[in-house]
C-alpha cells in the first residue's frame, strides 16, 4: 500500500473558474512524500495553473509522459525550468514524427521540437520504458499495453507520414497505476491502446485484485456505437468505484458513462482534486 494519494488535474479541456483550459492533459500525483507529474499539456498553461493552486513544481521528482503527442509533452521545457533535476520516464518511441490526416490534409501532432531538445539535453535523467516498471512501492508503469479487444483502436486518423499511408499504432502509449486499500487507481493520458486494454493490463501488471478508480483521457470522442456499448459492458465487469473522464473522452462518451455508472462518474477539469487511501 502507498499511503495517502492526492491527484490534482493541472490541465484539461475544461477548467475550474480562474484556471486555464486547453486541449491537453496534465496531473500531479502526490504519494508517500513523492511528487509525480503525469504529462505536461501543450505548454506553459499547466505551470500557471499549478502556481494558482499553490503547487510547487520545483519539488517534482518524476515526470511520466504517456505518449508522444504535443498536447501531452509540449510543456516539458517549462517543467525543466522549474525542476531541472526531474527524472523523465517515457517510451523510446515518444519522439516519432506523428500526423493527423483528415480529408487529405495533414497536421503535425508529434512532440514539439523544444520538448525533443529537452530529452536530448537530459539523457542522463531520461529513463526509457518498454517493459512494465515498478517506480516505487505500490506504483508502476505499464508499457507496452497489449491490444486484446477487437473493438478498440487508437481513436483517430493517426499516421506516421503526412501522406496518410502508414497508420500509427501509437505503441508508446503507457499509463501509471497506484495501489490503494480499495484496489488499483489508474491514471491515463489518452488510452490510444484502448481504455479496457489499458485497465486489464494494469490489473495484470500490478497483481491487484480489483480496480478502484480510473482518471484521464479515454479517447472515445470518435468511438462507434459498437465500441461504446462494448466499453460500457467491460467497465461494468471491472466495477470501478470512481471514473473520471477527461480531455479526449468526448461528450457523447461522457454522457454514456454517466447514464451507465451514475454517481461513480465525475467529469474531470483543471483544478479538480481526488484523494485515495484516506
Amino acid at each position: 500500500m502507498t499511503g495517502l494519494i492526492k491527484a490534482t488535474i493541472l490541465m484539461d479541456n475544461n477548467a475550474y473558474s480562474g484556471l486555464l483550459a486547453e486541449h491537453g492533459f496534465s496531473a500531479l500525483i502526490e504519494v508517500a512524500g513523492r511528487r509525480i507529474l503525469f504529462d505536461t499539456g501543450q505548454g506553459p498553461a499547466f505551470v500557471r495553473n499549478a502556481d494558482i493552486l499553490g503547487l510547487d513544481l520545483s519539488t517534482v521528482e518524476t515526470l511520466v509522459l504517456s505518449h508522444g503527442h504535443y498536447d501531452h509533452t509540449g510543456g516539458l521545457p517549462q517543467l525543466i525550468e522549474r525542476a531541472p533535476a526531474v527524472h523523465i520516464y517515457a517510451h523510446p518511441g515518444i519522439t516519432t514524427d506523428r500526423y493527423s490526416v483528415q480529408a487529405g490534409t495533414a497536421r503535425e501532432i508529434g512532440m514539439p521540437e523544444a520538448a525533443r531538445t529537452v530529452l536530448q539535453n537530459h539523457q542522463d535523467r531520461t529513463h526509457w520504458v518498454d517493459l512494465p516498471l515498478i517506480v516505487a512501492n505500490g506504483i508502476g508503469l505499464i508499457c507496452p499495453i497489449l491490444r486484446f479487444t477487437d473493438y478498440e483502436d487508437t481513436g483517430g486518423p493517426f499516421f506516421l507520414d503526412a501522406e496518410g499511408m502508414r497508420p500509427d499504432p501509437i505503441m508508446d502509449d503507457l499509463a501509471i497505476w497506484l495501489s490503494t486499500d480499495r484496489g488499483l487507481v489508474v491514471v491515463v493520458g489518452c488510452c490510444h491502446a484502448g481504455l479496457i486494454n489499458t485497465l486489464r493490463c494494469a490489473l495484470k501488471s500490478s497483481g491487484a485484485a480489483r480496480l478502484h478508480a480510473v482518471l484521464g483521457g479515454f479517447h472515445l470522442v470518435q468511438a462507434s456505437e459498437r465500441r461504446l456499448e462494448a466499453t460500457m459492458a467491460a467497465l461494468e465487469e471491472l466495477g470501478p468505484d470512481l471514473i473520471v473522464p477527461c480531455h479526449c473522452t468526448g461528450a457523447t462518451a461522457v454522457e454514456r458513462l454517466e447514464r451507465t455508472f451514475g454517481a461513480r462518474v465525475r467529469s474531470g477539469y483543471a483544478g479538480a482534486v481526488y484523494t485515495f487511501n484516506e
